[in-house]
Parts: C-alpha cells; structure tokens; sequence
C-alpha cells in the first residue's frame, strides 16, 4: 500500500465555495488511483473560499509518473448544484516528488473534469493515450464554447455570445470588476456632476460654463491639458505623448496635395524647408484615412470630419511645432493651408479641427482595432487551439484576462445601433464600419511591433518621445522573458513546424482576424523559434503596453472637451479671416454630446481593483524551473524600469507615465 498526499487548493473568488462531495481520481503511466472521496477534517469546510485542505489517497502500488487528476463534485440530495473556482491541485508522491495540477476555472456540474500535470507539453511529446485523450476531449469542449462570430463582414472576426452571462465562467469578470465597472458606468455621470445636461441640445455660450462643469472631475494632466491646449507646443506635444503616438512620421518630401512652399512658413532658426527636411525635423500626421468618411448627425444636426495633414517641425530647442495646417485632403481654393501666422482664431480652428479627427483616427483604428478587436482574435484563437498544458497556452493565458466580456461591452455599449460612440461621435454613424473595414486593409504586422514601426515612421531620433523610449525598452524585457520560456520548450525550429496546435493557433488568427489578407504580413505558418518568439511578443505588448499606451490616457487629454472635441458641428473656415471666439463656441460639440464623450473617457479610463499589473501572474500556470525563473526576471527587470520612468517624470511638466509597468495592466479588460 502506498500513500498520494493530495492538496486542494480552492479560490479566494466570491461564491468560490462548494459544499458538494468532492472525488478525486489520480492517473499515471502504469496505472491509476480508485475515485476516493475527499473526506478531511474540516468535512464541509474542506472547499470553502480560499480553503487548502489535504487529503490522502491509498493505492496497492505505485501508480508511476503522474499525468491527470480526475475531479467531480456530487451534490447533496436536495441542495442545489453549485459552483466552485478549483485554483490548484498538488499531489506529493510516495518517491517524494511534489507535483503540480493548474486548474484555475469554475466547476458548474457534477460531470468529471481531467487536469494535466503542469509540465508544459507540446502536442507531439504527449504519448500517453489517456492523456491526448484528455487533451483533445477539452479542444473539442473548447471548440464549442469558443465559436468565431462574424460581427460585421470586413472586420475581425469576434468570440460568439448572446451576453456576458453565456460566455464561458472562466473569462468573464470577477464579481469585484463586475461590481465596480456596472457602478462607474451607470455612475459616471453623477460622479462628474454632469447629470442634468445629457439632455440639453445646445450649444455652448462660452468656455466658464465648460470649464465650471469640468471642475468637478480633474487629473494633474487634465488641468495641464485645460491650461495649455491654445499652445503650439503642446499641441505638437501631444503626437508624440499623447494617446495617439501612432501617427506622426518623418517627411522627407512633402506629399502632393498638401502644397506648403518655403516662402509660406516660419521656421525657428533662419533655415528652410528643404534644409530641415534633409536634417530629419520635418514631421507629418495625415489623416488620410478619414477621407470619405460620412460624419453622423447627432441631435438632428449634421456634423462635420476632416481628413487634415498637418506639418511639424522639431526646433532647436527640442520643441515638435506646428507650422501648417490643411483640414482637407484635395488642395482648393475653399481648402486654405492654415499657419501659426494667420489670425488667433483662423489657427486655433484648424487645430480643433486636426484634434477633432485625432479623437475618431485614435477611437477606431489605434484604440478599437488594434487592441481590443486584435487582442480578442489573439485569445478566442488561443482558447481555441491550445489546451491548458501547451507551454504557449501557459504563456498566453494571462494577457486574455477580461477581454472577451470588455469587448462584448463594447459592442454593445459603445458600438452598436444605440452606443454611446453611435450616437454622440463624429464618426459613430454610418461611415464608422467602412472606417474600420478600411483600417483593417491597410494594417500591417510589422506595425503591430514597436521596433519596426517606429523604424517605418523614421521617428528613431526624434528628442521627448517618451511612448517610444519606453516602448521600446518594454518590447525588448518582453521579448527576453518570451525568449526564455519559449526557447525552453523549442529547441530547433523542426519542433516549431511540427507542433499542429501551434500552426492552427496562427492560422486561425489569420483567417479570423485579418481575414486571409497576405498583404498584412501576419504568418500563415511558424517555421522557426525566432518567428514565433516575435509573434508571442507582439501578442503581449499588445494586450498590455500598447493598450495602456493608448487607452489609459483618455480621461487625461479629452476630459476638457475643446482639447479633444468628440464631434464637430460647423463645417471649417472656407476663407481666412472669417473666425471668432463664438465661432469656435459654435462649432463645438453640444452640451449633452460633451456631457456623454467626458463620461464614456472617464470610465474608459478607469482601473478596477483587481488590476493586474504587467509581470504579475496569480495564477501558477508553469511548474518548471526554467518559466518560473524567467517569470521571476521578467519582474525584476520590469521593476527596474519602473523606478527609472519614475525618476525622469520627477524632471517633467507632463509626467508620461502610461508605460510605466507599475500602471500597465496585463490584458485588455477595460
């Protein structure tokens, strides 16, 4: 006779608790355990939230190498069937070696569940029968809770779901996210005394009465924002800084149809055009892929979007300077070229007007798309094509956490016929999915990975672009940690290509996601270890830095409203000379348009109580020396960077503090 002790491990969720039976089956490469009823001490108490209660099971003999643990819960007669979070099991063996069982999900029923020994295994390394039974048996399960939905054809295909609630337990939100986020959506109005104004369909009559609504609901950059955002400085400040530090780009000749001439601009430092352009402090932000685009009408009044390209030179003082405007795309005589030199409210119009497009170019394409549509196909994918001892299913799964049920939200809250974006955005109308089929056509792999991108937009060298300094350095701790782990389990190339799950993950991010478009660059295959290595780390940075980067900032830059107008509703000055500060009042957004746009940023902007943040994994998905090591590393290093951000920010007006890993949460969850 010999002794397995067993060690339950349940979780410290709310409602973890069952007060069910518990059996217990152990299996091994020669043999295996009867079900043995988990009876201790603590009887009913065994299983309550955050309890770890032992158990020990007998056998005849030693049942060899450990492989799955067989668990099912049975009710009592009469009681209703409960849940309960099952974080982990740990069985100590009769030969004194101690092994690990991940579960970390919600038993809903009384069937068997099987859970694999936590050593990672690629699908070519798992000969024993019961074990690729088991791993195909939960593909299969996985295959039917995680369905591709098409939710509008030309787009990123979504998880299908007729509600939160039917979507699989393990990826919705914790009671505590579900709590907080339901109070500051239905209270985010309240909360920034904005209550009494959704419903008010007028214009503004000056900026005291934006400014004494915005009182109420201040960050330390969103005053910043309210008094600086008349500057030129911080205008340009803001393509590299801001929460759209995608777009900006060296020019190094001008385009055609925006016909800037030297003789038109003032440049600091008795240069011109072309000499600086050859120096590399010429930069462009073209918002060419709003052309075309339909503005929404909100309130019964036609608004109106531009498609601007706007020129910035860097001064010898370090300074990113606006020196031309032009707010639409085809040069006219009714399209004026807009400079710092033209009447105060001439320029500060074609500002709003470039800031305005900023809102719909960074809402849909850098925010909606890139993050959380991509991030949902990288997890749907994953939850459908690796089982939960696949070493990248181990890697992956905490950069998923709360996207498929923050995602459904937004579809739903934000998006659909009745959303707040819908209703209340410039771009929330008809034109807003040809505006995403459009981005996702012209969206490329290699832009999806900071290294390149910014080597693409030739922004290498370009002085305070701190999205790109610490960017960069975060891509390169990632791609070192997704080194280690990965390059543990693949140790040539051959094992990369011949691993069937790993090639239907990326296959089906290809054909889900970006819709079989070769000309995307995304892999239809991974020949090699460097090749996914990029890929993992690309999926990473993604769901955690790059969504930081671009999403946390909302509330900071657009809660005062005319540094961030959400709609337009006058067309721009045809003619120079011909605007005021009423004209400006006139243009911006009605009342109740600002009241929804600051409210909807606010909570956008906002981190729940169980954030996660970057390096941190409550869960204990690996059971190797070598990821745990590397995981311990990785938060060493992300420390590391963390204090040095701080540091600099110490020596700033603007703290940029959106990459600090501190404040970077794992996954895309809100």
């Amino acid at each position: 006779m010999v002794t397995y002790e067993v060690t339950v491990y349940t979780g410290e969720r709310v409602a973890a608790t069952t007060f069910s039976n518990v059996y217990i089956k152990l299996v091994g490469t020669d043999g295996e355990s009867d079900r043995t009823w988990l009876l201790g001490f603590k009887v009913v108490l065994s299983f309550i939230k955050g309890a770890v209660s032992s158990f020990s099971v007998n056998c005849d003999k030693s049942i060899g190498k450990l492989v799955l643990v067989e668990i099912d819960k049975q009710r009592f007669p009469l009681f209703p069937e409960d849940s309960w979070f099952l974080c982990k099991v740990r069985v100590n063996t009769p030969e004194g070696d101690s092994h690990s069982f991940p579960v970390y999900r919600w038993i809903t029923d009384s069937e068997v569940h099987r859970f694999r020994e936590g050593t990672g295994l690629r699908v070519f390394e798992d000969t024993h029968h019961l074990g690729r039974y088991a791993r195909q048996q939960e593909l299969d399960q996985r295959g039917e809770d995680y369905r591709w939905h098409v939710y509008v054809e030309g787009m990123p295909q979504c998880v299908e779901a007729e509600g939160p609630f039917s979507l699989p337990p393990e990826v919705r939100f914790s009671f505590t996210k579900t709590t907080e986020f339901l109070f500051t959506a239905s209270s985010g109005l309240a909360e920034l005394q904005l209550t009494g104004l959704t419903d008010i369909q007028e214009r503004w009559t000056d900026l005291d009465a934006i400014s004494r609504i915005f009182w109420y609901k201040r960050t330390n950059i969103s005053a910043y924002v309210q008094e600086h955002w008349r500057d030129d400085a911080f205008f340009g400040y803001q393509f590299l800084n801001g929460v759209n530090p995608m777009l900006i780009k060296r020019c190094s000749a001008l385009p055609s149809n925006f016909p800037v001439t030297n003789d038109m601009v003032f440049l600091q430092g008795q240069t011109t055009l072309e000499v600086e352009m050859q120096k590399g402090n010429i930069f462009l932000c073209d918002y060419k892929q709003l052309d075309g685009m339909k503005a929404n009408i909100i309130n019964g009044k036609q608004q109106y979007l531009m498609a601007p390209l706007v020129l910035l030179h860097k001064t010898p003082d370090d300074k990113m300077m606006p020196i031309a405007i032009q707010l639409k795309q085809i040069p006219a005589d009714d399209n004026p070229i807009f400079f710092p030199t033209d009447s105060e409210y001439d320029w500060l119009m074609a500002k709003i007007f470039v800031r305005s497009a900023d809102f719909s170019e960074h809402q849909l394409n850098v925010h909606l798309l890139r993050t959380h549509l991509l991030a949902e196909v990288f997890a749907v994918s994953l939850l459908r094509n690796m089982p939960m001892v696949h070493p990248l299913y181990k890697l992956l799964v905490p950069h998923t956490r709360y996207t498929l049920q923050i995602n459904f939200l937004a579809r739903l809250l934000l998006i659909s016929e009745t959303g707040v974006f819908t209703q209340f955005a410039a771009s929330g109308g008809e034109g807003m999915m040809m505006f995403l089929k459009k981005s996702l056509s012209s969206l490329t792999y290699s832009s999806l990975c900071i290294p390149e991108n910014i080597a693409e937009r030739g922004v290498q060298n370009v002085p305070n672009f701190y999205y790109r300094d610490d960017g960069l350095k975060l891509w390169d701790i990632i791609h070192r940690f997704v080194q280690g782990v990965l390059g543990h389990y693949y140790k040539n190339d051959s094992e990369v290509q011949q691993d069937s799950e790993l090639q239907k993950w990326i296959m089906d991010i290809f054909v889900h996601g970006f819709l079989s478009q070769a000309s995307t660059g995304i892999p239809q295959a991974f020949t090699s270890v460097p090749q996914l290595v990029k890929f993992a780390t690309m999926v990473i940075f993604l769901s955690s830095a790059q969504h930081s980067a671009v999403n946390s900032g909302q509330y900071d830059y657009g809660g005062w409203m005319p540094n961030t107008p959400i709609s337009l509703q006058l067309p721009p000055p045809t003619t120079k000379g011909t605007t005021s500060e009423a004209t400006m009042l006139q243009t911006f957004p009605d009342v109740n348009t600002t009241a929804q746009g600051m409210a909807t940023m606010w909570l956008l902007s906002q981190q729940s109580s169980d954030f996660v943040h970057l390096g941190q994994y409550p869960e204990e998905h690996f059971s190797e020396e070598v990821p745990i090591k590397a995981i311990k590393d990785f938060q060493g290093e992300l420390e590391v960077l963390s204090a040095a951000i701080k540091v600099r920010n110490e020596n700033l007006d603007v703290p940029y503090t959106y990459l600090d890993p501190m404040e970077v949460e794992n996954s895309v969850a809100i």
